[in-house]
């Protein structure tokens, strides 16, 4: 009975599930400020944000999350001979 009543408990440590929309997908996310970067692992928690619904939190290093999504580098430069054919619509 006892193990009934930790075994919830437990899977909250190591598996990621979204506070507001219930996804098991979750991304780590930057850490932005002075505390997300130095304070924060020392007690052992991580930014990361929810796939679905984007949600931001902190949880523990242990929660199996999945790495950041690449980056995209900076945009093409317009070529100097005038925009390409994709950009003659009038997209607000």
């Amino acid at each position: 009975m006892l193990v009934a009543k930790i075994q919830p408990w437990l899977q909250q440590l190591s598996q990621f599930r979204c506070r507001d929309c219930a996804s098991d997908v979750g991304f780590r996310s930057r850490r932005r400020t002075f505390s997300e970067r130095y304070i924060l692992p020392l007690f052992y928690l991580q930014p990361v944000r929810c796939a679905d619904c984007f949600r931001r939190d902190y949880r523990l290093m242990s929660v199996q999350v999945r790495e950041r999504l690449v980056e995209v580098g900076p945009k093409p430069a317009m070529s100097a001979t005038g925009p390409s054919p994709t950009h003659d619509r009038n997209v607000a």
